[in-house]
């Protein structure tokens, strides 16, 4: 009778589990269990605004879509492909335009271990490389147009090193592993502190994180993940300071003292609907927060599965 009894439990267990999602416990641990070639389309959307007051400005939007493909896997690591396409921008003048569509055709390849970690950007110099010899062009094109200088570094700076890509130019790729690796109970916050990319080019930021498990849909083979992120206030302050401070150096323009510069706060709210049994992405939505004063610039990038 218990031998019975054990093997009708088992059963029930095995049909409360699904993938990664252990209805037994509500419990998910987010792997990415992928296929050497199997390759998938998202549609990535972006949105910026600024909000003064009750006053909403400068509103752009952009979008473009991504092949992502495991290129090879091992027993330990993932090799993946994102080849961006149908980059559409949300810009008037022609060079913002070219600059806009930079990203064009581009191939990064990135390893993740084997629970789809994110680990790192393996072609940074292809990119780096690719990327400068365009601003080369573009500035033998434009090379007289006002401020292009500034335009141009900013662009470079981005792409200038494993750190610079990885911390600030693929922040899509960033946002789409998030939640990988770890095993989530249901209602259960995790807390911590990370380091987050500085990308006025100093030390990275403290961090503090939270992440949820929100939901679990056993039927539909998903769970839905929250993210809360808030960079140390002093920190970010002291570097925008620092990046304002050079501008204004630069083009001779005025500045106020240190001390009478406002606090600048930075907020990041992720969320995703994650399948199960496979780790693939759903949906994931991003959005950023930074404030100073009455004045909020609001970022936020959407992933969605096509």
């Amino acid at each position: 009778m218990k031998k019975i009894s054990s093997f009708l439990l088992l059963l029930l267990l095995a049909a409360m589990s699904f993938g990664q999602i252990n209805m037994a416990d509500s419990t998910v641990q987010v792997i990415g269990y992928w296929d050497k070639l199997e390759k998938q389309t998202y549609l990535i959307t972006n949105e910026s605004y600024k909000i003064r007051g009750a006053d909403t400005t400068a509103r752009k939007f952009s979008s473009y879509e991504v092949d992502v493909t495991i290129i090879d896997s091992t027993e330990n690591t993932y090799t993946i492909e994102w080849l961006y396409k149908n980059v559409k921008p949300d810009a008037a003048d022609s060079v913002m335009l070219r600059i806009a569509k930079l990203s064009e055709g581009m191939r990064v390849v990135i390893t993740t271990d084997e629970l789809g970690v994110f680990k790192g950007v393996e072609n940074w110099e292809e990119i780096r490389d690719s990327i400068a010899s365009a601003l080369v062009v573009l500035k033998a094109e434009y090379g007289a147009l006002p401020n292009l200088d500034a335009v141009i570094n900013q662009v470079k700076n981005l792409y200038s090193s494993k750190a610079a890509i990885e911390g600030g130019a693929v922040k899509d790729i960033s946002q789409f592993y998030t939640f990988h690796g770890l095993k989530y109970g249901l209602g259960e916050e995790l807390t911590g502190q990370i380091q987050l990319a500085n990308l006025y080019g100093g030390e990275p930021f403290d961090t503090d994180v939270s992440i949820l498990l929100d939901e679990i849909n056993a039927d539909d083979d998903n769970a839905v993940f929250r993210m809360w992120q808030n960079v140390n206030t002093q920190q970010l302050t002291d570097a925008t300071y620092g990046y304002l401070k050079d501008m204004a150096a630069a083009t001779k323009s005025p500045i106020p003292p240190r001390n009478k510069f406002p606090e600048v706060s930075n907020e990041i709210r992720t969320a995703a609907r994650i399948h199960g049994s496979s780790g693939w992405i759903i949906y994931s939505i991003e959005t950023r927060e930074v404030m100073a004063e009455d004045s909020m610039n609001v970022e936020e990038r959407i992933i969605e599965i096509l």
